[in-house]
């Protein structure tokens, strides 16, 4: 934990994501990322010197394999109440539309539903559960597949609904997360998304693999770039 936490306050503390009194939704896919950013957030709570309030929510999209059980026996265990909402997102996304590319539909509305939680019980911001692989493969995706030079940001402001996206794990590698929930032997779900290893997204993560073989540098020089040239990142300045 004490990894984890450090890559997690570094980036909290770098862009300002948490100040006082604030009241954060903590996205729990059931993902080896959300549930090791859910028990973080828990231990941070403890001792930051900036006093707020955690949430988890979640979003059931109507698959078969989504286990509600698992959420609560999770939020159970640290004490963190839990607010999940059903979606009609495999019905719109795949049943009825089909979708070949269904990531981006199905993510907005499920944004949808996570956004509407937060409101409804008076949260000021969500947290989302992106590392700094995701960051690396988005660039990439951005990159290669529309031509241009963009990731996510670390702390998003949405105006219609007054809330704001924090991604506190921007800075946290995933095998970080994959090692914490091996070393403390915790269940999550074998799968949180249909398209897991099939998309895009899969493939990305293998070109940095595979170019890192020959590059030893490259993940850490591409995120360096995306550090120094993306106005997104620069917001401590």
């Amino acid at each position: 934990m004490q990894r984890i936490l450090s890559h997690m306050r570094k980036a909290i503390e770098e862009y300002k994501m948490i100040e006082e009194n604030d009241k954060i939704a903590i996205c729990l896919s059931g993902g080896k990322d959300s549930i090791t950013m859910l028990y973080a957030f828990k231990a941070l709570q403890r001792f930051y010197p900036k006093k707020f309030e955690i949430i988890a929510v979640s979003v059931n999209p109507g698959f078969e394999f989504f286990d509600t059980d698992l959420l609560k026996s999770i939020c159970d265990k640290v004490d963190i109440p839990l607010f999940i909402e059903k979606s009609n997102a495999k019905e719109i996304v795949f049943d009825i539309r089909k979708e070949k590319n269904p990531c981006s539909l199905c993510a907005n509305l499920r944004r949808g539903v996570i956004n509407s939680i937060a409101i409804k019980e008076n949260c000021n911001k969500i947290a989302l559960g992106h590392n700094q692989d995701d960051v690396l493969e988005t660039f990439l995706l951005n990159l290669l597949y529309t031509g241009s030079i963009n990731t996510f940001s670390p702390v998003s402001y949405m105006d219609r609904t007054k809330i704001t996206l924090i991604r506190p794990l921007v800075y946290t590698p995933e095998k970080e997360t994959k090692r914490f929930i091996k070393k403390n032997n915790l269940q999550v779900m074998p799968k949180v998304c249909p398209m897991d290893g099939t998309s895009k997204r899969e493939d990305m993560k293998n070109l940095i693999f595979t170019l890192s073989k020959n590059i030893p540098m490259l993940r850490a020089n591409l995120f360096g770039a995306i550090q120094r040239n993306l106005d997104d990142w620069k917001l401590t300045i």
